[in-house]
Protein backbone atom coordinates (compact mmCIF):
# COMPACT_ATOMS: atom_id res chain seq x y z
CA UNK A 1 0.00 0.00 0.00
CA UNK A 2 2.53 2.35 1.14
CA UNK A 3 6.64 2.22 1.01
CA UNK A 4 7.67 0.61 4.88
CA UNK A 5 5.64 2.76 6.51
CA UNK A 6 7.53 0.55 9.80
CA UNK A 7 11.12 1.92 9.00
CA UNK A 8 8.98 5.24 7.31
CA UNK A 9 7.38 6.70 10.69
CA UNK A 10 9.28 4.66 13.45
CA UNK A 11 10.67 7.84 14.70
CA UNK A 12 7.86 9.40 15.48
CA UNK A 13 6.01 6.85 17.56
CA UNK A 14 6.29 7.11 20.94
CA UNK A 15 8.02 4.02 23.18
CA UNK A 16 5.11 1.39 24.80
CA UNK A 17 2.96 2.53 21.20
CA UNK A 18 2.04 -1.06 20.65
CA UNK A 19 0.94 -1.50 24.19
CA UNK A 20 -1.32 1.50 24.12
CA UNK A 21 -3.09 0.19 21.41
CA UNK A 22 -3.74 -2.94 22.52
CA UNK A 23 -5.56 -1.28 25.91
CA UNK A 24 -7.24 1.09 23.65
CA UNK A 25 -8.53 -1.57 21.49
CA UNK A 26 -9.37 -3.86 24.42
CA UNK A 27 -11.79 -1.31 26.03
CA UNK A 28 -14.03 -0.78 22.47
CA UNK A 29 -16.44 -2.63 22.57
CA UNK A 30 -18.01 -2.15 19.12
CA UNK A 31 -15.11 -3.75 17.98
CA UNK A 32 -15.57 -6.71 20.17
CA UNK A 33 -19.04 -6.63 19.44
CA UNK A 34 -17.56 -7.60 15.76
CA UNK A 35 -15.18 -9.79 16.24
CA UNK A 36 -12.60 -8.33 15.37
CA UNK A 37 -8.79 -8.46 16.47
CA UNK A 38 -5.56 -7.01 16.53
CA UNK A 39 -3.04 -8.17 13.85
CA UNK A 40 0.14 -6.44 13.14
CA UNK A 41 0.57 -2.56 15.00
CA UNK A 42 3.90 -1.30 13.57
CA UNK A 43 4.33 2.81 13.88
CA UNK A 44 1.91 4.13 11.59
CA UNK A 45 0.13 0.75 10.39
CA UNK A 46 -2.60 -1.32 11.97
CA UNK A 47 -4.14 -4.14 10.81
CA UNK A 48 -7.72 -5.55 11.96
CA UNK A 49 -8.54 -9.20 11.39
CA UNK A 50 -11.98 -10.41 10.78
CA UNK A 51 -14.37 -13.26 9.82
CA UNK A 52 -17.65 -13.52 8.10
CA UNK A 53 -20.77 -14.07 10.71
CA UNK A 54 -24.45 -14.09 9.44
CA UNK A 55 -25.49 -11.05 12.08
CA UNK A 56 -22.86 -8.76 10.42
CA UNK A 57 -24.38 -9.24 7.22
CA UNK A 58 -26.82 -7.24 4.76
CA UNK A 59 -29.89 -8.84 3.01
CA UNK A 60 -27.61 -10.60 0.31
CA UNK A 61 -25.41 -12.34 2.99
CA UNK A 62 -22.42 -9.64 2.17
CA UNK A 63 -20.46 -8.27 5.29
CA UNK A 64 -22.81 -5.03 5.69
CA UNK A 65 -21.40 -1.60 4.72
CA UNK A 66 -21.97 -0.14 7.36
CA UNK A 67 -19.52 -2.94 9.52
CA UNK A 68 -16.91 -2.34 6.95
CA UNK A 69 -17.06 1.44 7.67
CA UNK A 70 -16.44 0.47 11.32
CA UNK A 71 -13.51 -1.34 10.69
CA UNK A 72 -11.78 0.63 8.61
CA UNK A 73 -12.17 3.66 10.85
CA UNK A 74 -11.05 1.54 13.97
CA UNK A 75 -8.10 0.29 11.62
CA UNK A 76 -7.18 4.01 10.62
CA UNK A 77 -7.84 5.31 13.65
CA UNK A 78 -5.61 3.15 15.98
CA UNK A 79 -2.30 3.50 12.62
CA UNK A 80 -2.49 7.76 13.62
CA UNK A 81 -2.76 6.78 17.49
CA UNK A 82 0.75 4.92 17.24
CA UNK A 83 2.03 8.33 16.03
CA UNK A 84 0.48 10.03 19.02
CA UNK A 85 2.01 11.43 22.57
CA UNK A 86 1.33 9.11 25.04
CA UNK A 87 -1.37 11.22 27.11
CA UNK A 88 -3.33 11.51 23.51
CA UNK A 89 -6.84 9.93 22.72
CA UNK A 90 -7.58 9.45 18.95
CA UNK A 91 -11.01 11.10 17.42
CA UNK A 92 -11.73 10.40 13.62
CA UNK A 93 -13.34 13.61 12.34
CA UNK A 94 -13.99 12.44 8.69
CA UNK A 95 -13.95 9.25 6.54
CA UNK A 96 -14.40 8.83 3.08
CA UNK A 97 -15.03 5.08 1.74
CA UNK A 98 -15.09 3.32 -1.29
CA UNK A 99 -17.57 0.26 -1.69
CA UNK A 100 -15.08 -1.95 -4.43
CA UNK A 101 -16.72 -5.21 -4.06
CA UNK A 102 -19.38 -7.20 -2.30
CA UNK A 103 -17.71 -8.70 0.97
CA UNK A 104 -18.59 -12.11 0.92
CA UNK A 105 -15.39 -13.85 3.29
CA UNK A 106 -14.63 -15.51 4.84
CA UNK A 107 -12.00 -13.73 6.36
CA UNK A 108 -11.17 -10.02 6.29
CA UNK A 109 -8.23 -7.69 7.31
CA UNK A 110 -8.92 -4.27 7.37
CA UNK A 111 -5.40 -2.12 7.76
CA UNK A 112 -4.90 1.65 8.32
CA UNK A 113 -1.55 3.16 7.18
CA UNK A 114 -0.77 6.68 7.77
CA UNK A 115 -0.19 8.91 4.93
CA UNK A 116 0.60 12.20 6.66
CA UNK A 117 0.89 12.52 10.49
CA UNK A 118 0.27 15.39 12.22
CA UNK A 119 0.94 17.38 15.56
CA UNK A 120 -3.22 17.80 15.49
CA UNK A 121 -4.59 16.30 11.70
CA UNK A 122 -3.37 12.96 10.64
CA UNK A 123 -3.97 11.67 6.86
CA UNK A 124 -4.65 7.75 7.16
CA UNK A 125 -5.61 5.06 4.41
CA UNK A 126 -7.39 2.09 4.69
CA UNK A 127 -7.53 -0.90 3.31
CA UNK A 128 -10.31 -3.68 3.52
CA UNK A 129 -9.31 -6.90 1.94
CA UNK A 130 -11.50 -10.39 1.87
CA UNK A 131 -9.34 -14.19 1.34
CA UNK A 132 -10.08 -17.97 1.61
CA UNK A 133 -10.19 -19.78 4.78
CA UNK A 134 -6.18 -20.70 4.08
CA UNK A 135 -5.78 -16.90 3.44
CA UNK A 136 -5.16 -16.71 -0.23
CA UNK A 137 -6.48 -14.55 -2.99
CA UNK A 138 -6.71 -11.48 -1.32
CA UNK A 139 -9.15 -9.12 -2.88
CA UNK A 140 -10.02 -5.82 -2.22
CA UNK A 141 -13.40 -4.58 -1.45
CA UNK A 142 -13.59 -1.00 0.15
CA UNK A 143 -10.78 1.66 0.73
CA UNK A 144 -10.75 4.34 2.74
CA UNK A 145 -9.25 8.15 3.62
CA UNK A 146 -9.59 9.24 7.18
CA UNK A 147 -8.96 12.49 8.85
CA UNK A 148 -8.20 11.55 12.65
CA UNK A 149 -7.53 14.03 15.30
CA UNK A 150 -4.81 13.90 18.26
CA UNK A 151 -7.10 14.96 21.35
CA UNK A 152 -4.79 16.48 24.35
CA UNK A 153 -6.07 18.07 27.75
CA UNK A 154 -9.59 16.28 27.70
CA UNK A 155 -9.79 14.36 31.13
CA UNK A 156 -12.92 12.54 29.75
CA UNK A 157 -10.62 11.37 26.44
CA UNK A 158 -8.43 9.76 27.60
CA UNK A 159 -6.45 6.50 26.42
Amino acid sequence: MHPGPKTQYAQHAQPGFEQRVRDSFARQMAMKTLGAQLGVIDAGRVELLMTHRAELTQQHGFLHAGIVAAALDSACGYAAFTLMPEDAAVLTIEFKINLLAPARGPRFRFEGVVVKPGRTISVVDGRALQADDDATNEKLVASMTATVMTVRGREALRH
